[in-house]
């Protein structure tokens, strides 16, 4: 009954890979593996090597499916923000290029934020993410 309250309140909550891999498997490239994943009620988000996996279930049924994708080597730039007294949730907030070519002048960027209960530790994702971002960070500049 929590994980159902807390994702009325926008907040993702873990899932098991096993889980994951028998729901979502279908969505994985060859030889992607999954590391970690969350739901959202009905929707889902997943961390594999390769990228971040966002599948929408829409509709009243939920059998329309909109599935969307971050590769991980767009991440750039991830912020943290833990939950505070009251009602503060914690979040962590992606920014990524959208652009094909991430070496150009003008690219196109996007943010994606990530509610979660103020219980949820938040920083080993934060630091997998910013480590990323770092090193994405170092090889676009180089």
């Amino acid at each position: 009954m929590a994980n159902l309250f807390s994702g009325l309140l926008g907040n993702y909550s873990e899932v098991s890979i096993p889980e994951l891999n028998s729901q979502y498997g279908m969505y994985l490239m060859p030889d992607e593996k999954i590391q970690m994943g969350f739901r959202l009620v009905r929707d889902t988000f997943i961390i594999t090597d390769e990228r971040l996996i966002f599948i929408d279930h829409q509709g009243v049924t939920g059998k329309k499916t909109r599935v969307a994708s971050i590769s991980l080597e767009s991440i750039y730039e991830v912020t943290m923000e833990t939950g505070g007294t009251g009602f503060d949730d914690s979040e962590i907030t992606i920014h990524y290029i959208q652009s094909p070519y991430f070496k150009t002048n003008n690219p196109q960027i996007g943010l994606y934020k990530f509610e979660f209960g103020k219980k949820f530790n938040v920083q080993p994702i934060y630091v997998a993410l910013l480590t990323l971002a770092h090193q994405n960070h170092k090889r676009l500049n180089a």
